[in-house]
């Protein structure tokens, strides 16, 4: 009978463990209002999250709150023969293992184009990456990001670019007028 109890009593005490746990992953992946109550405010988190210097963990949790549970993240990569695939994957599996990112790495929206329909929203954001956080640009690119708005809050669903080594330069349509200049002038 002690025994009974000692496991029963044993049991409850890990399920309570279990169930603390639970409710603080929950509590750390909760959104900021700032970050999802405005298509301006996500949009400004779904850079910042990404962005740091190395040696720094970037912002995993908080980029999980912009997302839906269900969320994909598509690259799209050289395949053979220079066919386009793409790498369809979660969101978990594109924030890989947990630890210090090894290089230093910032992106910025430099210019955005939104279309809406009910609650489905699609967003063109133009971005630029650099190795410092004040540096010289050294790329751009075009991500293609879908979100739903549920009354209350926007969440993304799913975003896409293409990272191909061969992409396309990206297109004057996806720029903002007098910005780039000669800045990045072959991308």
């Amino acid at each position: 009978m002690e025994i009974i109890l000692k496991k029963q009593t044993f049991v409850i005490l890990l399920l309570g463990i279990f169930i603390s746990l639970n409710g603080v992953a929950h509590a750390q992946d909760e959104a900021r209002p700032d970050d999802v109550t405005t298509i301006e405010g996500i949009m400004k988190a779904y850079y910042e999250v990404v962005s740091g210097p190395a040696g720094v963990e970037r912002e995993w949790a908080r980029d999980r709150s912009l997302h839906h549970p269900e969320a994909q993240v598509v690259i799209v990569r050289d395949g053979e023969n220079g066919v386009a695939e793409a790498n369809v994957m979660t969101l978990s599996e594109f924030h890989g293992p947990p630890g210090p990112a090894q290089n230093a790495f910032y992106e910025f929206e430099v210019y955005r184009e939104v279309r809406r329909h009910g609650a489905n929203v699609h967003v063109w954001s133009t971005y630029e990456w650099r190795s410092e956080d004040n540096g010289p640009a050294q790329g751009r690119g075009v991500n293609s990001i879908q979100m739903f708005f549920d009354g209350t809050r926007y969440w993304i669903t799913e975003w896409m670019f293409d990272g191909r080594s061969s992409a396309p330069a990206v297109e004057e349509a996806y720029l903002p007028e007098s910005r780039w200049g000669d800045r990045l002038q072959g991308q």
